[in-house]
């Protein structure tokens, strides 16, 4: 794309912006009959369960477009989409897609948007069937609906964790909001010296889980080979101890996390510490790591004993006992939720 070349939106018109969108798009999926072009979207019955899961993402409160390229971000919004269906042990398979946009947008803006959106789209293997387009006065608002399947004794939900399950986690934790950090210090610096050039190379995996995350649908589809269903899942996107204390309510129970088992990068580790920053508040309060909290049942425990990607972090108790984090100590600690709060 010309860097250089701006073509104002107003001068293709809605329809004209909704051609240049839907030019590269291909269905993929036999349910998928009729995708953008009508009125609705068409789907075909199937024999499984339908999961749908909606988010919005508004420009200054949850993306800063001053060091979000657009492309990264485009594929972001799927993927945070698609991790809500993941957390539900479903597959995903379609996704719309909406947009409010300010004139400051041009159309190679906007293709650049949709050339994330569809990276995604071929990455989770999504059929992109519809949206809508409309002027914003307040800057970009991305709306995202995405679709999965699953079959009905395959769903994971919060509500199933029970005492003495064990609670797991996939990944790292903390690396998107130490990565967060670091860009909105990069920032600050270069608004005060824009001949300043931002210092990113030594953060770069940590900045890359903010700008870039991605859905765990690799694990998803490893627990369909292993035939294993988790008692209670959740998507870890607002921090770790709020996602545990869900779990909890949901299911009417405990928990208990041992500190030393929790994962950390080295990265947001020593990131942390260069901030000034207890690496473990982060692991348990920082959001968008997009990482499966889950809770199996200990008979599946040989299944993932060996697995270099999940962590066994803890196990469920009675809903008496609290929600605890044990420390390298062995000091049990009431857990806090300090993570993202929406309002």
């Amino acid at each position: 794309m010309d860097k250089d070349k701006r073509t104002e939106i107003g001068t293709l018109g809605e329809f004209g912006l909704i051609d240049k969108i839907s030019e590269n798009v291909q269905l993929k999926h036999a349910s998928s009959l009729k995708g953008i072009g009508d009125d609705a979207a068409v789907l075909a019955p199937t024999d499984l369960l339908r999961v749908v899961t909606t988010d919005m993402l508004l420009e200054g409160v949850h993306f800063d477009l001053s060091y979000t390229p657009l492309k990264h971000l485009g594929f972001k919004a799927v993927a945070v989409n698609v991790s809500d269906v993941a957390a539900m042990n479903a597959v995903p398979t379609q996704v719309t897609i909406s947009l409010g946009l300010s004139n400051r947008f041009s159309l190679e803006a906007v293709e650049e948007l949709y050339e994330g959106i569809n990276l995604a789209a071929t990455h989770y293997n999504l059929d992109l069937v519809g949206g809508d387009t409309t002027a914003s006065r307040s800057g970009l608002i991305i709306g995202v609906t995405a679709i999965g399947e699953a079959k009905k004794e395959e769903i994971s939900y919060r509500s199933g964790a029970k005492v003495n399950d064990i609670i797991c986690a996939t990944g790292d934790l903390g690396g998107a909001f130490m990565g967060l950090q670091v860009l909105e210090r990069e920032k600050q610096v270069f608004l005060s010296d824009p001949k300043m050039q931002p210092q990113l190379e030594k953060y770069s995996y940590i900045t890359g889980r903010q700008l870039r995350p991605d859905a765990r649908m690799d694990i998803i589809h490893e627990f369909r080979d292993l035939h294993l269903v988790p008692t209670s899942m959740m998507d870890i996107s607002d921090g770790l101890a709020s996602e545990l204390f869900h779990i909890s309510r949901a299911s009417g129970v405990g928990v208990a996390i041992y500190e030393d088992k929790l994962p950390i990068d080295k990265q947001t580790y020593d990131t942390a510490l260069e901030f000034n920053m207890d690496p473990i508040t982060c692991v348990l309060n920082g959001g968008e790591d997009y990482e499966l909290l889950f809770t199996i049942d200990q008979k599946d425990f040989s299944l993932l004993e060996k697995h270099p990607d999940i962590h066994f972090i803890g196990h469920v108790t009675a809903q008496e006992d609290g929600k605890v984090l044990i420390t390298k100590s062995g000091a049990a600690v009431p857990l806090n939720a300090q993570g993202w709060q929406h309002f």
